[in-house]
């Protein structure tokens, strides 16, 4: 099967094209509103896609930067970006060749227009609001209602007045820190740490730097100086005596140094005397001692002066007691170191009690009301040492069935015995250096003990009675 052949035709005339649509006639009164937005409206009524775009960036980054850093330059170049994108769409809606008057977009432009603006007024016009009660509030001294206040702060106002509240957050953050200090010193005063006491001096310190903050500060230091004196006599001593040695620094926080000056006193003496009872004598002493020494007028004076005289003499007892019990002969503890204690029985004429220390083989048998073991009730200490031959009192001839014809000869000599006698008063040493006990020699029959050699009995002490001993040491006692 064939076909016909096919020959193409002449070419079609081409189509006209349609010529180019004009752009719609413009409002300039109603672009230059959409753009009073900040959210370019404005460019979408001209269908400028990307200048709309554009101006809403721009409104987010200068909104952003106003509210993250609250510099005023950046509400001002806001001001001025408000009022150029105005400027440029009336610019650019009077180039248009046609304008018409829209009273739709007008009215809507006008109104999303007066919305933004006002809302922006009253949301700065709140943070003035917001913010002078946060400066009442610090003015007054109350933290508590600074912070309650500063938190009304919203997003909006941020954006709306960020310059305005941004001095709210630094007395937020200084009401903070005073809480820790408040809390510092709340601890220091239940243990009477000067530790913390200084912790928290030094927060306030660094608040007070920042001008309008003495009166929360104050408040803060008023709250901590009303809870003195403490439960604790001796926490309430340790914290009056930081405060009063603590530097002027010319502030509010000398307001300290007065409490402290009324407080501290009683404070001294009643620990002072919580130590007597504890036996924590020198440190009581100490106590007493700062009181006469930083108040010498007060009337408390008198009863600090006896304490230190009863801590004095509880120190010195208390030494005197430690010698005694290391003393292990007549050469160790108190009688190598004498010392003194003051509250002893004065050594005047009479009879006085004695504390005999080392050799008892001879005190032993002294009467009991010349002894006491008891160095508060003792006049005298008197240290003994081992009997030595005294004077000889006579030589004797003696013989046994060994050595009949070479008789001993034996010499009977008095107990001498070495004294280290000391007025426990004053500590000073007294005589006698020594004392000789008499007795009975030459007795008929001397027995004697002997193991190798036979040498005989060699000398002897004579035999000791009780009156002989207590005749002897009567000039010891006695005065």
């Amino acid at each position: 099967m064939t076909y016909p052949a096919y020959e193409p035709g002449p070419p079609l005339p081409p189509e006209p094209s349609e010529p180019p649509r004009p752009p719609a006639p413009a409002d300039p009164w109603a672009v230059a509103l959409g753009n009073a937005t900040l959210l370019g409206v404005g460019y979408l009524l001209l269908r400028r896609w990307r200048l709309a775009a554009t101006a809403a960036l721009g409104t987010a980054v200068l909104l952003d930067l106003t509210a993250s850093t609250a510099r005023s330059r950046y509400e001002v170049l806001l001001l001025l970006w408000w009022a150029a994108g105005i400027a440029h769409g009336w610019f650019l809606a009077r180039r248009r060749p046609e304008r018409a008057v829209r009273r739709g977009q007008r009215a809507g432009t006008l109104g999303l227009a007066l919305a933004v603006v006002l809302t922006a007024v009253l949301l700065r016009a709140d943070a003035y609001g917001i913010e002078n009660r946060v400066t009442e509030a610090r003015e007054s001294g109350d933290c508590e209602t600074a912070v309650a206040a500063q938190g009304e702060v919203g997003w909006g106002h941020r954006l709306a007045g960020a310059p305005v509240v941004e001095p709210g957050d630094a007395v937020v953050e200084a009401c903070h820190l005073l809480d820790g200090a408040a809390a510092t010193l709340a601890r220091a005063a239940r243990r009477g740490s000067t530790e913390d006491l200084g912790r928290g001096f030094g927060t306030l310190a660094g608040v007070l730097d920042e001008p309008g903050n003495e009166p929360t500060v104050r408040t803060v230091l008023d709250a901590f100086l009303d809870g003195l004196p403490t439960d604790d006599s001796c926490d309430t001593a340790a914290l009056t005596a930081w405060l009063r040695d603590r530097a002027p620094t010319h502030d509010v926080l000398d307001r300290s140094a007065g409490p402290a000056a009324r407080t501290e006193p009683a404070a001294l003496v009643g620990c002072g005397d919580h130590l007597m009872t504890e036996d924590a004598w020198q440190q009581a002493r100490t106590h007493y001692q700062r009181l006469l020494d930083t108040y010498p007028d007060d009337t408390r004076a008198g009863k600090a002066r006896d304490g230190v005289r009863e801590a004095t003499l509880a120190i010195e007892l208390d030494h005197v007691r430690g010698l005694v019990d290391n003393t292990h002969g007549a050469d160790s503890g108190y009688c190598s170191k004498p010392a003194k204690y003051s509250g002893a029985p004065p050594y005047r004429k009479g009879t006085h009690r004695a504390l005999f220390l080392g050799d008892s083989e001879y005190t032993d048998k002294l009467p009991g009301s010349w002894r006491t073991g008891d160095p508060a009730k003792a006049a005298l200490v008197v240290c003994a040492g081992a009997a030595e031959n005294g004077a000889a009192v006579q030589t004797c001839s003696y013989e046994n069935d060994k050595s009949k014809y070479l008789p001993h000869q034996v010499t009977f000599y008095k107990v001498k015995i070495p004294l280290k006698v000391y007025e426990l008063r004053t500590g000073k040493r007294l005589d006698p250096r020594s004392v000789q006990i008499g007795g009975g020699s030459c007795p008929s029959v001397l027995r004697y003990e002997y193991y190798m050699y036979d040498l005989g009995p060699g000398d002897q002490f004579v035999s000791t009675s009780k009156s002989g001993v207590r005749e002897a040491f009567r000039p010891v006692v006695r005065r």
